[in-house]
C-alpha cells in the first residue's frame, strides 16, 4: 500500500541536518497534540459555575461535565494502545485528532446537558487515541539517545506546563467571552496538528486485525464506571438505600464480574488477568485510585468553593489554582526522582500521600468567610507538593512486580486507575455534598452556609480517601530500587504531572 511506503526504516540515508530539521518539527506537531489533551484536562474546571448556570446542571450532575471525558479516556485508553499495535501508531493519532477536534466543536455548540455530556465522552474516547500514541511516535523519531531525551523532555514539559495554561485560558475565555470558547481553542491548533501530521509524522505499519481485538472487554471495562458513576449521581436525588440505586449497584457488580469473565476466557485479552497476581502492581494500582478519588473531587468542589462562595470570577479561579500546578510541576520535573533515588520510591510514596491527605482535611475547615491566604492557599500547596510526590513512585512499584512483556500493560493500566479513581471521587464527593446541601437548605440555613458545608464534608471524604492510600502504600507495597525507564512510563508520569 502507499502507506506503507513511508514507513520509516531503522536506518536512514538521508542527511543528518534534513532529518533532524524534520524530526524536530514532528516533535513540535506532537506537543501540540499534548498539550489540546492537557488543556482539555483542566479548563473546564474554571468554567463549571458558568456551565451550570447556563445549562441549568444541578451540582451532583454537573459532576458529568468531568466524568464523562475521564471514563471514556481511562476506560479505552488499553484498546486505543492496542489499535495502534495493529492498525499503526500514526493512524491511530490523527484518527483520534480529527475525532477530538469535532467533539471540541460539538462542545462548545452544546446548548443542552444532554449534548455536552455526550461531546464531553467523544472528546474522552477520542484523546485516548492520542494520548496512547504521543510517546510511542516520539521516542521512534530520533537514531540518538540524546536526541530522545531532549525530546521527551519538551514533551514532559509541554504536559505539565499545558495545565497551568488551561487554567489560565479557561478562566480568560469564560470571563472575557463565553465558557464555549474554552472549547473552541481546540479548533485551530487541531486543524494545524491535522495538517502538519500528516505530512510530518512518519507511518507505523501496524501487525493487523487478524491478530485480534478484545472490543467487548473495552466496551465492559467503559460500561462499568460509568454506570458506577450514573449510581452516585441518582442517589443523591433517589436515596443511597433506595431499590433504584441498590439496582444499579447491583448492575455495576455484575458488569464488572463479565469482564472478568470475558478477560479470563477470551483469547487476546485487553488485561491479562495474569498480571493482578502480583502484589506490588494491585497495591500501586489502589494507591493510584484512591490519590486521584481524593485529588480530583477536591479540585471540582474546590473550584466551586472558589467561585460560589468565596464568589470569585473564573479568571481569579485560574490564578488561584495556578501555585498548586507550579508546585507540581516542579515536584514532577526536578524534585521527585531525586528523593526516589535518595531515600526508595515507597518512602517517597508515603510522603507524598501524607501530604495530600494533610491538604484534603485542612480544606474541610474551610468557612463562608475564608480567605485565599489562610484557607486555599495552603491547601494547594500541600496537594501539590503531595501529588508531585506520590503518583510518580507508584510507576516504579508497579513496574516492580510486573514481567518484562507485561510493562506497557502496566503503566497503561496505571493511567486507567488514575482516570477510574478520578471520575469516581467527583462522583461520590459531587453527590454527598449535594445531599448534604439539600438537607441543611430545607432546615432553613443560608445558601451560603449549606454549600460550604456540603463543600467541607467532600473535603473530609476525599481526605479519608488518601488516607486510604497512606495505608496501602505503608502495608502492601514493597521498595523498588529504580523508577522505571521507558516511553510507558514517562508517559504515565506525564500524565500525572497534567
Amino acid at each position: 500500500m502507499a502507506a506503507e511506503r513511508r514507513e520509516v526504516p531503522e536506518t536512514t540515508s538521508q542527511s543528518p541536518v534534513t532529518a533532524s530539521r524534520g524530526s524536530w518539527i514532528a516533535v513540535v506537531v506532537l506537543c501540540l497534540g499534548q498539550l489540546m489533551l492537557t488543556l482539555d484536562a483542566t479548563v473546564a474546571n474554571v468554567a463549571l459555575p458558568a456551565i451550570q448556570h447556563e445549562l441549568r446542571f444541578s451540582q451532583s450532575s454537573l459532576a458529568w461535565v468531568v466524568n464523562g471525558y475521564l471514563i471514556t479516556f481511562g476506560g479505552l485508553l488499553l484498546l486505543a494502545g492496542r489499535l495502534g499495535d495493529l492498525l499503526g501508531r500514526r493512524r491511530v493519532f490523527l484518527a483520534g485528532l480529527g475525532l477530538f477536534t469535532l467533539a471540541s466543536l460539538l462542545c462548545g455548540l452544546a446548548s443542552s446537558q444532554e449534548l455536552l455530556i455526550g461531546a464531553r465522552c467523544l472528546q474522552g474516547a477520542a484523546a485516548a487515541g492520542d494520548a496512547a500514541m504521543i510517546l510511542g511516535i516520539l521516542v521512534t523519531l530520533f537514531t540518538d539517545p540524546r536526541d530522545t531525551a531532549k525530546a521527551v523532555g519538551i514533551y514532559t514539559f509541554v504536559a505539565v506546563s499545558g495545565g497551568t495554561i488551561g487554567l489560565l485560558v479557561g478562566g480568560a475565555l469564560t470571563q472575557a467571552l463565553s465558557w464555549h470558547w474554552i472549547f473552541f481553542i481546540n479548533l485551530p491548533i487541531g486543524i494545524a496538528v491535522l495538517v502538519l501530521g500528516f505530512r510530518l509524522i512518519p507511518e507505523h505499519v501496524g501487525s493487523g486485525l487478524h491478530h485480534g481485538v478484545d472490543v467487548l472487554g473495552a466496551l465492559f471495562v467503559t460500561a462499568t464506571p460509568a454506570l458506577a458513576v450514573y449510581t452516585v449521581i441518582q442517589a443523591s436525588d433517589n436515596g443511597w438505600s433506595s431499590i433504584r440505586t441498590l439496582s444499579l449497584g447491583g448492575a455495576t457488580i455484575g458488569l464488572a464480574a463479565v469482564f472478568i469473565l470475558i478477560e479470563a476466557y477470551i483469547r487476546n485479552p485487553l488485561v491479562p488477568l495474569r498480571i493482578f497476581r502480583s502484589r506490588a502492581v494491585i497495591g500501586a494500582n489502589l494507591v493510584r485510585a484512591f490519590l486521584t478519588f481524593g485529588m480530583f473531587g477536591v479540585f471540582f468542589l474546590g473550584a466551586l468553593y472558589l467561585q460560589r462562595v468565596l464568589h470569585y470570577g473564573a479568571l481569579e479561579t485560574g490564578f488561584a489554582f495556578l501555585p498548586m500546578t507550579i508546585v507540581v510541576a516542579v515536584f514532577s520535573l526536578f524534585v521527585t526522582r531525586r528523593v526516589v533515588a535518595r531515600v526508595g520510591p515507597r518512602i517517597t510514596l508515603v510522603t507524598g500521600t501524607v501530604l495530600s491527605a494533610a491538604g484534603d482535611l485542612f480544606f474541610a475547615h474551610a468557612s463562608v468567610g475564608g480567605s485565599y491566604i489562610t484557607t486555599v492557599l495552603p491547601v494547594f500547596l500541600l496537594i501539590g507538593a503531595g501529588g508531585g510526590l506520590a503518583f510518580m513512585p507508584t510507576i516504579s512499584l508497579a513496574m516492580s512486580g510486573a514481567n518484562p512483556g507485561d510493562s506497557g500493560l502496566v503503566s497503561g493500566l496505571a493511567n486507567v486507575s488514575s482516570q477510574i479513581g478520578a471520575a469516581l471521587g467527583v462522583a461520590v464527593l459531587a453527590s454527598l455534598a449535594t445531599t448534604h446541601t439539600n438537607v441543611l437548605l430545607a432546615q432553613g440555613h443560608h445558601a451560603d452556609e449549606a454549600l460550604t458545608s456540603g463543600y467541607d464534608l467532600g473535603f473530609l471524604i476525599a481526605g479519608g480517601c488518601v488516607a486510604g492510600a497512606i495505608v496501602v502504600a505503608a502495608a502492601v507495597l514493597r521498595a523498588s530500587p529504580v523508577m522505571p525507564a521507558g516511553a510507558g512510563a514517562a508517559a504515565v508520569a506525564t500524565s500525572d504531572a497534567a
